[in-house]
């Protein structure tokens, strides 16, 4: 069986990952949705390789280009309108701009794959209850994310757990010294 793929914040650096795992899959994967801010090198390529139904682009400029040379795709510039017939929304959009992908999947009853950690950390009040939603589920992808999910989701009592410290690996302070 295929898993209908959307994925928010193609043309960055997880987004470009996610879709070669995709490409890697032997067509266990099916890309549905792709959103994307301006690049539009890059998202006119990826959209030639997968083909997707729906494009959100919030550049209008660049999504008018890419709608007349590509007559069979449904151009969006709300990169939330990706959710649709998703069955999982990779978020990789950067900062803020990924919470209406966050919102509208989880809404939706759909599985999130997050790597979008401000959606959690700035609007966690919002966030939260959207997940006792029928279908709903965030599962991290960010390495750091992921492991504690991993070992928390591994057995135990969570409400034993009274601290959780994470290490920053990358992020725009990667390379940088604590001077």
């Amino acid at each position: 069986m295929t898993l209908k793929v959307a994925l928010a914040g193609s043309t960055g650096s997880i987004g470009t990952q996610t879709l070669d795992v995709v490409a890697a899959s032997h067509g266990r994967f099916e890309v549905v949705a792709l959103a994307a801010a301006s690049n539009e090198t890059v998202l006119r390529t990826q959209i030639q390789q997968h083909r997707p139904r729906v494009v959100a682009v919030v550049d209008d400029a660049v999504r008018l280009r890419l709608a007349a040379e590509f007559p069979h795709t449904s151009f969006v510039r709300d990169v939330a309108d990706i959710v649709g017939e998703a069955e999982v929304v990779v978020n990789a959009v950067v900062g803020f701009a990924g919470l209406p992908v966050t919102i509208a999947t989880l809404r939706a009853g759909k599985r999130l794959a997050l790597a979008n950690k401000e959606s959690l950390i700035a609007a966690g009040p919002v966030v939260q209850p959207l997940r006792e939603i029928a279908g709903a589920e965030i599962i991290p992808v960010d390495s750091e994310h992921c492991a504690v999910h991993q070992c928390l989701r591994a057995g135990g009592d969570t409400r034993e757990v009274a601290h959780l410290q994470l290490t920053a690996s990358g992020g725009p302070f990667r390379g940088q010294t604590a001077a």
